[in-house]
């Protein structure tokens, strides 16, 4: 077996990935105080080619060269936008029409794989804080909450890890790949 190349890979380059059809999510990191978890996040939302990046409160914004570290150039493909309160940018995401979904350990959460997601359904996933969570005042604005189960010690994934085991859940549900 052979590795491919980065030729061999045929992805598409800046200009064509941002005219290219958008997976109907839009990841809301909410006080997300970690730059390498920001990084990250966009360079998930890159490979599955997500609507948008919504970085609220104290959640860092490029240019910055911790986020540019784990991003490697996914803030020039993906949309992004900034949101001094992250409950303003749930309205603005709820008064379009988006289905906000917090990733959360909370009373009454669904098991990631037990949520049956909308067909046409627009998506909102909101990632929280690396101590504290989502906001409270999120968590009174959601339609769902989705919690991935875990059999460790620890509380709770990386915001990363979870971001992209998420992504990548909803985009096998969406039937995109």
């Amino acid at each position: 077996m052979q590795k491919l190349s980065m030729d061999q890979l045929n992805r598409p380059d800046i200009e064509s990935y941002k005219d290219q059809k958008k997976t109907a999510i839009t990841i809301v990191m909410d006080n997300v105080r970690s730059m390498h978890n920001v990084g990250s996040a966009f360079r998930t939302g890159d490979g599955f080619a997500i609507e948008q990046i919504m970085l609220c409160g104290i959640t860092g914004t490029p240019p910055h060269r911790e986020i540019e570290k784990t991003a490697l150039g996914a803030t020039q493909s993906v949309s992004w936008s900034h949101h001094e309160n992250v409950d303003d940018a749930i309205r603005i995401l709820k008064e379009d029409g988006w289905i906000i979904i917090a990733i959360e350990q909370a009373e009454g959460s669904i098991f990631l794989q037990d949520f049956q997601i909308q067909e046409n359904g627009k998506y909102a996933l909101v990632f929280g804080n690396e101590v504290h969570g989502v906001s409270e005042s999120v968590m009174k604005n959601i339609d769902a909450c989705i919690e991935i189960p875990q059999l460790g010690t620890k509380h709770s994934l990386n915001v990363s890890v979870t971001t992209g085991i998420v992504l990548w859940d909803f985009v096998q549900k969406m039937r995109i790949l």
